[in-house]
């Protein structure tokens, strides 16, 4: 209640401060050292720990509590105390009086020191419960303007991991099964073709049948190795690891069959896990632009700062990519497992972009 009396004055004070300049770097040092102590209050007997500075409406607001809700509080605490010294003065002294209770049915005879104790009880009750609620309001305040204490966001934290564990499980089964159709309808299409072709050279006695077969099996052969080598390619590229990344997505243009511009403005490597999102990320967003929306131009541009590492992709197609498909919600998945963030923008007729933004060392927990 003391420190919101002085909050109060301070904000009586500081509202007419504020409109001479020459007053406000006065009133913004106080504010901030009421913040402090605020903070340094509410980490000491509230355990909230917060994680900014909430300017002149949390300041307002508390004040407010700390005077109306202190005022109630005490003023509960002291005619419950002074109930409880009269009420136990009369019995202890034996000045108490009888007094009668007229209820409906009912008659009780009682004396002035069991009322007295009686409402001391009870008020002290309704003060503690008062104190729990000042309390809880005080809490309330505190994660509205100085931001979630330490508890707040440790399961905050324990809940985005167990999301986004079960995203990546689900991200790597989906690669599974995108990798098990590809072999299927591919490769495994191509290696029964040359092995039928192989059969019927075989059994044939026509020499220049088995050479038109022998032909055919040759061809079907390199297909079924550009094949294996494109699957393999679209699992993990070795030039990622190799060459990095600007390599790697040079390679992803190479194959994707319609210009694709890619700028690099990367200081460096990234770590190996964030590079392997980016690359991702590139490739399954120039993948969708091509066989999805018909783009004729994409652009790619790598950058970074202080603190994270980026990669967005537009292109001029005919948009209406949805956040939440196969590809790019698996994209959003990986990214999100390394605090990174995906974000989509694809308006119908276009044009799309697509970025993400992840941090430059990968998280510990």
């Amino acid at each position: 209640m003391a420190l919101g009396l002085v909050e109060l004055a301070f904000l009586c004070a500081a509202w007419p401060a504020s409109l001479v300049p020459a007053l406000r770097p006065v009133t913004a040092r106080g504010l901030a050292r009421l913040t402090a102590l605020e903070r340094a209050r509410l980490a000491r007997w509230l355990d909230h720990h917060t994680t900014r500075d909430g300017g002149y409406g949390f300041l307002a607001a508390r004040a407010a509590l700390g005077v109306l809700g202190g005022y109630a509080c005490a003023l509960a605490m002291f005619l419950g105390g002074l109930l409880l010294f009269g009420g136990t003065w009369d019995l202890v002294s034996g000045d108490a009086e009888s007094v009668p209770l007229n209820l409906p049915g009912v008659r009780l005879v009682t004396n002035s020191g069991m009322l007295g104790l009686t409402g001391g009880v009870a008020l002290a009750t309704v003060a503690a419960l008062m104190i729990v609620a000042t309390g809880a309001l005080d809490r309330r305040l505190a994660g509205h303007f100085l931001g979630p204490d330490r508890h707040e966001l440790m399961r905050r934290r324990i809940a985005e991991l167990t999301a986004t564990r079960s995203g990546i499980v689900r991200a790597v089964d989906d690669e599974r099964r995108r990798i098990e159709r590809d072999l299927h309808d591919g490769v495994q299409q191509r290696g029964v073709a040359l092995a039928m072709l192989l059969g019927r050279a075989r059994h044939s006695d026509d020499h220049h049948r088995i050479a038109e077969l022998v032909a055919q099996a040759y061809t079907e052969s390199r297909q079924l190795l550009d094949e294996l080598r494109d699957v393999a390619w679209r699992i993990y590229p070795t030039a990622l690891d190799e060459l990095g990344l600007r390599a790697a997505l040079a390679g992803v243009a190479e194959r994707a069959g319609v210009p694709v511009s890619v700028h690099d403005g990367l200081a460096g490597r990234p770590v190996s896990e964030v590079e392997t999102a980016l690359y991702f990320v590139a490739r399954e967003a120039i993948t969708n632009a091509v066989k999805h929306a018909a783009a004729r131009d994409i652009l790619v541009v790598l950058g970074e700062d202080e603190r994270t590492v980026s990669v967005a992709i537009s292109d001029d197609g005919k948009g209406g990519a949805d956040p939440s498909g196969g590809g790019l919600a698996g994209l959003a998945r990986r990214v999100l497992a390394l605090d990174g963030e995906l974000t989509v923008d694809s308006p119908p007729g276009g044009p799309t972009k697509i970025a993400a933004r992840l941090p430059k060392a990968p998280p510990c927990d």
